[in-house]
């Protein structure tokens, strides 16, 4: 991967983390299988649906890891032989499906519903903190 000019500034001190996340997108950005869907449903909340024909439940994967959702389906080795099949259009090998997450986004669950994988998340508001700073007087 082509490292970014922007970020090899000596201007730019302290943005590797973000030069990290551009990176991760990019990367995430390359890939094709499976097909997916982001839908906006307001509130800040996002539903993305992945095209998992095929895969049941025990063979796909969502997790969390350092704000990237990482989404994989894993086929069996066993099943019918390739020389069964007349021709084969669907495709049966698994996959890793991976998204930058903003800070605050979370996983509220996932759903497979005929051949859909949708994943909802969300955006909660932030606690409202109030500090109250106490005032001292110079001796």
């Amino acid at each position: 991967m082509n490292r970014s000019i922007l970020f090899d500034s000596p201007f730019l001190l302290g943005f590797e983390h973000t030069r990290s996340l551009v990176e991760r997108a990019a990367k995430a950005a390359a890939e094709s299988y499976p097909p997916y869907n982001v839908e906006d449903r307001g509130d800040g909340s996002l539903r993305i649906t992945l095209a998992v024909a095929g895969f049941s439940p025990d063979q796909l994967e969502v997790t969390v890891e350092d704000r990237q959702l990482v989404v994989s389906g894993k086929r069996d080795a066993g099943g019918r032989p390739e020389e069964s099949f007349l021709h084969r259009g669907i495709a049966a090998r698994g996959f890793i499906r991976t998204f930058v997450l903003a800070d605050g986004m979370v996983v509220e669950g996932a759903v497979l519903e005929h051949g859909l994988l949708h994943i909802d998340l969300g955006r909660p508001e932030p606690e409202t903190r109030v500090v109250k700073v106490p005032i001292r007087t110079a001796p």
